[in-house]
């Protein structure tokens, strides 16, 4: 089977079939029936690809199968109670395998651990482009994709939804960097009061602050030059995280892992955090959930250094100003892993800043009645379920971080006192000097 018959039919032909749909030109049967035709002719057993084959048609099939589920729940709002209807006799190849099933196997032949249903690391990570994160001259951390064309595959090829594919890579790969620049730290293998733990800790922020202006600009640019409209988000892009089966669920930027692994290497101030994480744990690859054990086993990076300067915890949260000085006098260390946590919870607030423009406000707007209701039933809530307040929660448990009380200091005194004084890192207005020094996140030339 050639992929490329399969990715031009992806990239060309689903999106035209799915506007044409949403537009109530043609039936959503006309879908099924044109994937039925497509997935009919010649697909082989799914063990019969080599994992990255898997991989490329994981991607293919998921968008498919998300387009078909959705028009299918959506013409009836009693379907949602059965989703695997969605299917019916859809069937793939000669053997007439059902399209859920062949969906399944064909995730364990990518030997990732991929779900039986489309999910963040397909529809995002192998789809959109090889992304690449450079500092200093340096290449920080890769990302690849699984196709070569460059290309982005979407639902209904809007313009915003290629952006907002390019937002999320481009967010997950400087969150690599960051995590990757921390992780021998986390492993002891860089001792957390040494100079290098310094820098390491004085680059995180470089690539936090990226990942803000990446967020930012993205929040900033109308729909006419690339932005993601809030109508085409409520009433189309995010119509299609539908389930597949009861109780599953469709992928979204939550599941973002190293979004999560951040959280684990600098510390969340959030009960139950770990339970809230491996709620998602079914939609997420085996190498995924590894990770987050690992890390989350661990002590945090402002614990294991407190612990190492021999410092109360409770003490860089209640300190005065004056003491915060102090400590910062008698620990520059402190500055530098300060500013990393004021960055970090930044990017928070400016996370449920993008959601809440695309999403929450205008589901608000539109049934005024939720505006102050904060019960889970009313309260408006994202593509993977998750209500509102609990991202509120979440940004203030990011803001609430072991060395808050630092924060009485200017920032340019924090930036001084750890030997980077032309930096100042989290929420402060950059100078050129600074914003020059951001790293850069790019996709890689199409091969």
């Amino acid at each position: 089977m050639s992929w490329e018959r399969w990715n031009h039919w992806t990239l060309v032909d689903l999106p035209e079939l799915n506007r044409s749909v949403l537009s109530g030109r043609e039936p959503a049967a006309n879908l099924t029936a044109a994937l039925r035709r497509a997935l009919t002719d010649d697909l082989p057993l799914p063990e019969t690809f080599a994992p990255d084959q898997a991989k490329r048609l994981l991607v293919l099939l998921g968008l498919a199968g998300s387009s078909v589920a959705r028009h299918y729940q959506e013409a009836d709002p009693a379907r949602a109670a059965h989703p695997a209807w969605s299917f019916g006799r859809l069937t793939v190849g000669p053997a007439k395998i059902p399209f859920a099933q062949y969906f399944a196997r064909l995730a364990d032949a990518s030997q990732t651990g991929h779900p039986p249903r489309d999910c963040y690391a397909s529809l995002v990570r192998w789809n959109a482009p090889t992304t690449v994160v450079e500092a200093d001259g340096e290449a920080l951390a890769v990302l690849p994709g699984s196709f070569p064309d460059g290309a982005t595959r979407t639902y209904t090829g809007d313009p915003g939804e290629i952006a907002f594919f390019a937002l999320l890579k481009k967010s997950e790969a400087l969150e690599r960097a960051v995590n990757d620049v921390l992780e021998p730290v986390a492993q002891g293998a860089v001792g957390p009061l040494s100079q290098d733990a310094v820098d390491r800790a004085l680059l995180a922020t470089r690539l936090m602050t990226a990942l803000i202006h990446v967020n930012q600009e993205f929040a900033a640019a109308p729909p006419e030059h690339g932005g993601l409209s809030t109508e085409h988000c409520l009433d189309a892009f995010r119509q299609f995280a539908v389930h597949w089966e009861v109780g599953d669920l469709p992928p979204a930027g939550a599941q973002d892992p190293e979004f999560i692994r951040r959280d684990l290497l600098l510390g969340i101030d959030f009960p139950g955090y770990a339970e809230h994480v491996r709620r998602i744990y079914p939609s997420l690859l085996g190498s995924e959930r590894e990770m987050l054990d690992r890390d989350g086993a661990r002590p945090a990076l402002p614990e294991s250094l407190l612990a190492a300067l021999g410092i109360d915890p409770d003490e860089p949260v209640r300190c005065t100003r004056d003491r915060a000085r102090e400590l910062v006098r008698a620990h520059p260390q402190l500055a530098a892993w300060y500013l990393l946590l004021a960055a970090n919870a930044e990017f928070g607030a400016v996370h449920l800043m993008l959601t809440d423009r695309i999403l929450f406000k205008a589901q608000r707007e539109r049934d005024p009645s939720r505006d102050g209701d904060r019960s889970p039933v009313a309260q408006p809530r994202d593509a993977a379920g998750i209500e509102e307040p609990l991202l509120v929660r979440l940004a203030l448990a990011r803001r609430n971080h072991a060395l808050r009380g630092l924060g009485q200091l200017p920032h340019r005194e924090l930036a001084s006192a750890c030997g980077d004084g032309a930096w100042l890192g989290g929420n402060t207005e950059l100078d050129d000097d600074a914003a020059d020094r951001l790293p850069t996140v790019r996709f890689a030339e199409a091969a």
